[in-house]
């Protein structure tokens, strides 16, 4: 929670502000006390939204139609005035972090805590959608954990933004969401109906036993993301066997196959007293004293001291953070902070901010080579900067080596106009799997607009500015290309071998390389053709994309495979150049020495 600044007032309506709790698109929220001690959220409109008479039209309707959804698993409407000059809704205060929040600082919930989960959330869903509300945005950020169960925040008051943002599109048109949230029917711009929100479901249950996005993050690229939602499978890589069947249903991209509410509503646990973990219940027991103990007057508010309620106030917070840490009451006061939330309070005099800390030189995507040359890399290392604060994981890197494709987000530790620094990164994706693990600490110093001297540890290289969003792959690799004869193979047997590569579009992480290989059956002791052949096929994550382009070791497809296929275990390295008046692309292998692979237009 942020302290209050001169510029906002010491109370709205009936409230007491007492902090501020963030900023988004649609207002300011604070935290504030009714006379009688109710703790509520009290969301204020911004100006430039209030001038709007469709809006704030729209605003009193979600507004009654909120009112009208009841306590159940959500944060009931406790007051509001929609003819004030800024229209606000105050809403019940839930105790508890966002999903987001939980699954960033103390890591994944178990199978048990994730039923709970989703059956909390199909009883909240129930009653929002007799409501006559389609959530439409239900994300791990849009969930608060309380101890007694899961809460939707954030439902509805989003649909009255989109009556100004997209010229009043609300049904069909519309792609309103968040990506990696987002059902088939939002990605497409089609009528939304309550089954939406139940695909959504799935995605943040994913989310929570994973702590990966189904269909990938929004930084490997909206476009991309989008089109896995509408066309591909899900990623349930790592989802707890049980899981599966109730997490599959929900993302069917059939509307009409998914469950309902009511039968999501079914699935929790018979026994739903203490169903989070005890790291998340100790925090909040830790956090509730600072809640309970919040109590400071607004600027030009009566500011006389109070001793004794503050003691008094502080000998219940105690109380109240032996309760959960015991038991795993029913009740406890916690604000739990999203990380790269920005606020008016901590806005320099320079315009950038807390969450905004890096200089726009760094920004976008920078590539190196480690090992080797520019032309035939042995290794190799790639970072995409993006905005944000000290602690928050704003770089993606990607590090390729001769058997292995590491990628994972960086901490930012610091950021000046001469050097920014990331801490010890997480490890997001691998290959091989389980082979990766964190990188160390980054430091990039600037040399020049497009060019950053980068180290790590004793390792230095020269990284230089490259091709960020989602697509990095220049358009000479692009499509289908097919090895060149094999020269020490008799004419007559040339038919028996085939290899070829296609390459897609996209961002960097992702599978853009496809292999295909068909060679003839041979005895494993002499060598003789034995008759038959075996047909494989793979692909590979491009890690970086420049003059040259550099993919990790191979993922089999081994529904696509014989039996008797194995994957190349060594990254490889594209590069195009003219041969013979004829564009060729020479594939080499970033281990150790080899002739490159010839390969032409097909």
């Amino acid at each position: 929670m942020e302290a209050l600044t001169p510029e906002d007032p010491p109370r709205i309506g009936p409230f007491r502000l007492l902090g501020r709790l963030g900023t988004g698109g649609m207002g300011r929220v604070y935290l504030a006390r009714s006379e009688g001690g109710r703790t509520v959220a009290v969301k204020v409109v911004h100006a430039q939204l209030a001038s709007e008479s469709a809006f704030r039209l729209r605003f009193a309707r979600e507004v009654a139609a909120l009112e009208r959804v009841g306590d159940t698993g959500t944060a009931p409407v406790i007051d509001s005035d929609t003819e004030a000059e800024a229209p606000w809704v105050a809403v019940s205060y839930v105790p508890g972090p966002s999903l987001r929040a939980a699954v960033d600082d103390l890591g994944l919930l178990p199978a048990r805590s994730v039923r709970t989960l989703a059956g909390g959330l199909g009883r909240a869903l129930e009653h929002i959608h007799a409501a006559g509300i389609v959530h439409r945005d239900l994300k791990p950020s849009n969930i608060l954990l309380a101890v007694d169960g899961p809460r939707i925040i954030d439902f509805g008051i989003a649909r009255a933004v989109d009556t100004v943002t997209d010229g009043g599109l609300t049904t069909t048109g519309a792609v309103v969401g968040s990506p990696g949230f987002m059902s088939p029917e939002q990605v497409r711009g089609e009528r939304i109906t309550p089954a939406s929100d139940i695909f959504c479901v799935g995605a943040v249950l994913a989310y929570a036993a994973t702590g990966r996005q189904p269909f990938g993050a929004a930084d490997s690229g909206m476009h991309a993301v989008m089109f896995r939602i509408a066309h591909d499978e899900p990623d349930l890589e790592g989802l707890p066997e049980e899981l599966g069947p109730l997490v599959r249903a929900c993302l069917a991209k059939d509307p009409a196959r998914r469950p309902s509410a009511a039968d999501l509503g079914r699935t929790a646990p018979h026994d739903v007293t203490a169903w989070l973990p005890p790291a998340l219940l100790a925090r909040l027991g830790a956090q509730a004293a600072g809640l309970l103990d919040a109590d400071t007057p607004a600027p030009g508010d009566d500011d006389r001291p109070r001793p004794k309620r503050r003691r008094l106030r502080t000998a219940l917070a105690a109380a109240c953070a032996v309760a959960v840490l015991a038991a795993g009451g029913v009740v406890a006061a916690a604000y739990w902070p999203e990380k790269t939330r920005t606020t008016d309070a901590n806005r320099g005099t320079n315009g950038a901010t807390d969450t905004e800390l890096v200089p726009d030189v760094y920004l976008g995507a920078w590539e190196g080579v480690l090992e080797g040359t520019q032309d035939i890399p042995k290794a190799t290392a790639r970072i995409e900067i993006g905005q944000g604060g000290k602690g928050s994981k704003s770089a993606t890197y990607v590090n390729v080596t001769g058997e292995r494709l590491c990628m994972g987000r960086s901490v930012l530790v610091s950021a000046d106009e001469n050097r920014i620094v990331f801490g010890e990164s997480d490890v997001t994706a691998g290959v091989p799997e389980g082979r990766c693990t964190p990188a160390a600490h980054q430091t990039l110093t600037v040399r020049s607009k497009d060019v950053l001297e980068w180290k790590s540890g004793a390792v230095t290289a020269t990284f230089r500015r490259a091709k960020a969003g989602p697509e990095i792959v220049p358009a000479a690799f692009l499509g289908s290309w097919k090895h060149a004869p094999l020269t020490e193979t008799p004419d007559d047997q040339q038919q028996l071998w085939s290899y070829g590569l296609t390459v897609s579009q996209g961002p960097a992480g992702d599978s853009l390389v496809r292999f295909e290989r068909t060679y003839p059956k041979t005895d494993d002791e002499t060598g003789e053709l034995t008759g038959g052949t075996v047909h494989c096929e793979g692909t590979a994550m491009v890690g970086g994309a420049g003059t040259v382009v550099v993919v990790g070791p191979e993922d089999l497809d081994e529904q696509a495979s014989d039996a008797d296929c194995s994957a190349d275990t060594t990254s490889q390295s594209l590069r195009i150049d003219t041969f013979q008046g004829k564009q060729r692309l020479l594939l080499s292998g970033m281990g150790p020495d080899g002739e490159p692979g010839e390969y032409y237009r097909e």
